[in-house]
């Protein structure tokens, strides 16, 4: 349907995006553990036992970001591909790609990530409840502005021989159709 996102492709930009960020923020967070190895190395008159400590604290390092990066890429993939999954769901039984697929989906990807969260039965219920009302808050404006640039991008596809009217080749269309005006 037009204006849908690709669902394959939404999840491999989420899950690479979720790896950088994973990665960036164990990255960030191992910086206060490096100061408490500098502690350590200045203590210890011994070579060895200073390379020891060194290398123990890279390979600590180097297992804590990958470990961040693997974790945060299979969350925000695994947002990611229910979020589109279901909005692409709900456009094709509805028949129509407009705003309440977007709002749908994200309050039902936020209860469902709320459901999973650890805890006890009643703040689970609460994550659900909370992400239902957030998901939809939230999804409300970045939808429509979705549908606005889908919309700004359709207007001007309408070519005059009418083969390419998505994509790359529409987009050339409309290059050479704005310089031939201006000519």
């Amino acid at each position: 349907m037009a204006g849908t996102v690709n669902w394959g492709t939404a999840t491999v930009v989420g899950v690479f995006a979720g790896m950088l960020y994973g990665g960036s923020k164990e990255a960030a967070a191992s910086v206060s553990k490096d100061a408490e190895v500098m502690l350590k190395l200045g203590s210890t008159p011994d070579k060895r036992e200073q390379y020891r400590l060194m290398r123990d604290a890279m390979e600590k390092r180097f297992i804590r970001v990958t470990r961040g990066s693997i974790v945060g890429g299979v969350r925000l993939g695994m947002f990611t591909a229910g979020f589109y999954g279901l909005q692409n769901l709900l456009a094709e039984k509805r028949g129509v790609h407009d705003i309440y697929n977007v709002v749908g989906s994200g309050s039902a990807t936020a209860a469902t990530f709320g459901l999973i969260m650890p805890g006890s039965l009643r703040w689970r219920a609460r994550n659900v409840l909370l992400g239902s009302v957030l998901g939809a808050a939230f999804c409300l404006p970045l939808g429509w502005i979705h549908l606005k640039l889908v919309e700004k991008a359709n207007e001007g596809s309408s070519g005059e021989r009418g083969e390419a009217t998505s994509g790359v080749g529409a987009a050339i269309e409309r290059l050479e159709g704005n310089l031939k005006k201006k000519i």
